[in-house]
């Protein structure tokens, strides 16, 4: 506790009276027990975030007896290609060997890919399909199934990217 330290003033001369000098000396010891304690109640009850994980639904293995899995309709499909330095191309429907489709070059932002999903989410079956090129960026990969979350499209696919994707790529000059 408080204590007020108490020492003669007075020398024993005559003269002037002086006021007494008093200093005080504070026990420090019950706040830091207090600090203590509040510390080791908040670390024990604090709850720490939680990192968050999108969820992606992986198909099922196909067994030997099952049917194959119906085709993809040309005019329900959207392929998104990534290239790199961070280029994102995209057409409708799927790539065939005689029509090569308009190829579109767009970018990973809000006025990009966005609205184009936006757009094409009219469709109730439309099915994306995103093929990343071998030397894009996963990042770039990750924007895309972000773009796919937020735009709220149910059906997409990561597909391997094909030889005539790549040859339409650099065939373009976009």
């Amino acid at each position: 506790m408080a204590e007020i330290q108490q020492s003669g003033g007075d020398s024993g001369k005559g003269g002037k009276k002086r006021a007494k000098k008093m200093s005080t000396k504070i026990d420090m010891t019950p706040m830091v027990d207090l600090a203590f304690l509040l510390l080791t109640f908040f670390m024990l009850t604090t709850t720490f975030s939680k990192p968050t994980v999108m969820e992606v639904a992986m198909p099922v293995k196909p067994k030997a007896d099952d049917p194959e899995p119906p085709a993809i309709k040309a005019s329900n499909a959207l392929t998104l290609l990534l290239g790199k330095d961070n280029k994102l191309y995209y057409y409708d429907g799927l790539l065939s060997g005689e029509v090569k489709p308009e190829l579109k070059l767009s970018n990973y932002g809000a006025e990009g890919i966005r609205q184009v999903l936006l757009e094409r989410k009219r469709n109730p079956q439309l099915v994306v399909l995103i093929k990343p090129a071998d030397d894009s960026n996963y990042k770039n990969m990750v924007d895309i199934l972000d773009e796919m979350n937020i735009t709220g499209t149910k059906k997409y696919a990561l597909v391997d990217i094909a030889k005539n994707d790549q040859e339409l790529i650099t065939s373009s000059g976009l």
